[in-house]
């Protein structure tokens, strides 16, 4: 299959149960594009058919460009149906994670970032139900206020999102796992958009630590969670004055959805505040590390090799200093008892 209507397909870039996602290119516009196409082995499905029609449907309604665009809609001639995206050429938030953990103050930029998505999506009255890292897609930034360095997020894969309004009947519980909310897993229709703000915590948590807050490979680990049990602490991993956010995460991932921050942009002012916080005591950190005066007597041993190199430095920088001294010095002293 090397054309789907006027897109000329190029690669595959994802797939999933239901369905895969090439990059395509548009001759007519000039642009590259993403086309979703329906697996075959779900064609039959009329229930899973008009899902994946839905969430083009769903995503073209969405006047945000935090939310990837759909534009064009179609069948193949063995009649599944697919549509046609922006294709968004940063890659996903999971393949920045298979590196490892990022500076904290990067990665509390990017959880802002994420939560400033999220609020868009919300502000449509839309509950997403699946944010992971693999959903997130990274656009170049065009110079905003954003976090996020280079890019910023983008929110892919709406094939599980909701009207808030509907969300409340749902009755199926859906998602990834690791960064699912507990409510959302009980599958009793009772959650809301606090569902998605514990997700964006736990993204933003695994960008911390690189790992999910609460490691989960099924529903059923979901529901037997300990709801007294909190979020392991980010002491170990980060310094010790990251483990500020200890109470920030708390809340994030609070199992009790009452006691969670109520709105993604509340979140994302927090993490921005930390962010700069962070930011800022960065270099007083690494001062701290790296400073010990001569009067010292303890020195930490992480940095004990230091203070001697330095000294040997400055003795060295002192005899260079002294040494024109010295002749001067000694050539006058030889006029004086020689020249006379």
């Amino acid at each position: 299959m090397d054309v789907i209507g006027r897109y000329r397909l190029q690669a595959k870039i994802g797939a999933g149960a239901f369905a895969t996602v090439w990059r395509g290119y548009d001759d007519d516009l000039d642009v590259d594009v993403a086309v979703k196409v329906l697996a075959d082995n779900w064609a039959s499905r009329a229930d899973v058919r008009e899902r994946f029609l839905s969430e083009a449907r769903l995503m073209r309604r969405i006047a945000s460009d935090r939310v990837v665009r759909v534009f064009d809609l179609g069948k193949l001639p063995d009649g599944r149906p697919y549509f046609v995206m922006d294709y968004v050429g940063g890659g996903t938030l999971a393949e920045v994670l298979r590196h490892g953990p990022l500076d904290p103050a990067d990665a509390l930029w990017w959880g802002a970032d994420l939560s400033r998505a999220v609020a868009a999506l919300h502000s449509e009255g839309v509950v997403h139900r699946d944010v992971t890292p693999a959903n997130l897609l990274l656009r170049p930034n065009q110079g905003d206020e954003s976090g996020g360095g280079t890019h910023r997020i983008v929110l892919a894969d709406l094939g599980l999102a909701k009207r808030a309004a509907e969300a409340s009947g749902l009755t199926q519980a859906v998602g990834t796992p690791s960064y699912m909310a507990p409510e959302q897993g009980r599958g009793d229709g009772g959650f809301d958009e606090r569902a998605d703000i514990y997700a964006v915590g736990a993204v933003t948590y695994a960008l911390l630590t690189g790992h999910p807050p609460y490691s989960a490979g099924s529903i059923t680990e979901v529901l037997n969670r300990d709801p007294d049990l909190p979020p392991p602490s980010l002491r170990p991993a980060l310094h010790d004055s990251v483990g500020q956010l200890d109470d920030l995460f708390a809340r994030a991932l609070a199992y009790d959805v009452d006691a969670r921050w109520e709105r993604a942009d509340t979140l994302a002012e927090r993490l921005e505040a930390e962010a700069y916080r962070l930011e800022q005591e960065a270099p007083l950190r690494a001062l701290e590390r790296t400073h010990i005066s001569d009067e010292d007597e303890e020195l930490p041993t992480t940095v004990a090799t230091d203070p001697p190199v330095r000294r040997r430095r400055r003795t060295r920088a002192l005899f260079l200093l002294a040494l024109p001294v010295v002749f001067v010095l000694a050539g006058v002293g030889g006029w004086y008892l020689f020249g006379q």
